[in-house]
């Protein structure tokens, strides 16, 4: 067997085009070189998204959007965290090996103190068990599944060092490698698109381009991109201009190269550009967009990918299980 490679999916939000390049494709890429498993981490949600229906939608939403990006369930397993019960099993045994010193390192729930510390409340006001060993069940994600490698952001990989921490204590304890322990994938050439406004495309600040847009929405939207005020007959900068820097990942080699061109020569405004851009942009995604439309027309079928899915995941996860009740006295 090949290396593994694990990618977790958090349900939470809309997909927009910065998912799309940042985060799927880069994702999906993996697939041709590793072992891929991709699961759909919605016990995570549960920590921003207590809404049953809301869940139920986004877990949907996500799926769908990862299939209709090219993700093939035949040829990769893709589950839902929740129908792997075994995840769970495994976070309640890496309990007893975790410290809550360990726990208190994590960044997401320093910040959470932080920004407690800084309204003048209780440091812990509002932080839930979920979000404190929230490092643990991502542990458990990883280690369930004898992943090498885990695609994060450079700011992510502090819980995959973490779950490398645990599997290494565990393995110590009972003098045999029982848990491999991973190594974080770092995305150093990530795709970083920008938004509407010019920074970096994100929910946060309100300035994306969702990917499933309709065509008439998606056009409304390009229409906003901000722009400077120069004429149509000046010659333009193409590297601050975020219409270039968003059509650099829709556009065909030889259009850059001819957009770029434009730019520089002048004669061409920024009503133009859009048009253009909006042209390459919807070129790409509208074959995505009409696959989401289908699969979230039935819901059905995307439940049933999941659970098929989550069946394969299961019979490796049970292994894992074996192994460690074993080692640990337990069977």
């Amino acid at each position: 067997m090949g290396k593994i490679s694990l990618t977790g999916i958090k349900p939470t939000g809309m997909l927009h085009i910065g998912n799309y390049f940042g985060a799927i494709k880069p994702a999906l890429e993996l697939a041709a070189l590793y072992d891929a498993r991709y699961f759909i981490a919605d016990y995570h949600a549960l920590n921003q998204v207590k809404d049953a229906a809301e869940l139920r939608n986004a877990i949907r939403h996500i799926a769908a959007g990862w299939l209709a990006s090219g993700l093939d369930p035949q040829k990769v397993i893709f589950y839902r965290q929740s129908l792997v019960p075994e995840t769970f099993e495994l976070s309640t045994m890496l309990m007893a090996f975790t410290s809550k010193g360990l726990m208190n390192r994590a960044h997401a729930y320093k910040a959470a103190v932080s920004a407690n510390t800084a309204r003048g409340e209780d440091a812990d006001a509002g932080i839930n068990m979920g979000l404190f060993t929230y490092p643990v069940l991502m542990a458990a994600d990883i280690l369930l599944f004898d992943a090498d490698f885990v695609p994060v952001g450079r700011d992510q990989t502090q819980h995959v060092e973490m779950a490398r921490d645990i599997a290494e204590t565990l393995n110590h304890n009972y003098h045999e490698t029982l848990l491999v322990p991973p190594q974080a994938f770092v995305q150093e050439n990530a795709a970083i698109v920008p938004g509407i406004d010019g920074r970096k495309m994100s929910k946060s600040y309100g300035n994306v381009i969702p990917l499933f847009s309709t065509e008439k929405e998606l056009r409304k939207l390009i229409m906003r991109i901000v722009t400077n005020s120069q004429g149509v007959d000046e010659p333009k900068d193409p590297d601050s201009s975020q219409i270039f820097l968003i059509y650099r990942y829709f556009a065909a080699p030889d259009e850059v190269k001819t957009f770029e061109g434009r730019y520089r020569a002048g004669g061409m405004g920024w009503g133009d550009a859009k048009e253009e851009l909006f042209r390459v942009v919807n070129r790409e995604l509208s074959p995505i967009r009409a696959r989401y439309e289908a699969l979230m027309a039935e819901p059905a079928q995307i439940d049933r990918i999941l659970a098929e899915g989550s069946e394969k995941a299961r019979f490796i996860a049970a292994r894992t299980i074996r192994r460690l009740r074993k080692a640990a006295g337990m069977s």
